[in-house]
């Protein structure tokens, strides 16, 4: 077997690399949405300590 062969996956090599491709698209989305997510909730959560240390100070 060479390497032709193996990237041709007899003949079925679209949808084999197609699905490849769309694991990992799925995979590195499961990885990076968790992260995204955190940082906009810790970025909430400063700006509710901003506004309510502002209201305390204003009292």
């Amino acid at each position: 077997m060479n390497w032709s062969e193996f990237f041709h996956m007899g003949g079925y090599a679209f949808f084999v690399w197609t699905s490849y491709a769309l694991t990992l698209i799925i995979v590195v989305a499961n990885i990076i949405s968790p992260i995204r997510q955190r940082k906009k909730v810790i970025s909430r959560i400063k700006r509710a300590i901003k506004r309510e240390q502002l209201q305390q100070s204003n009292e």
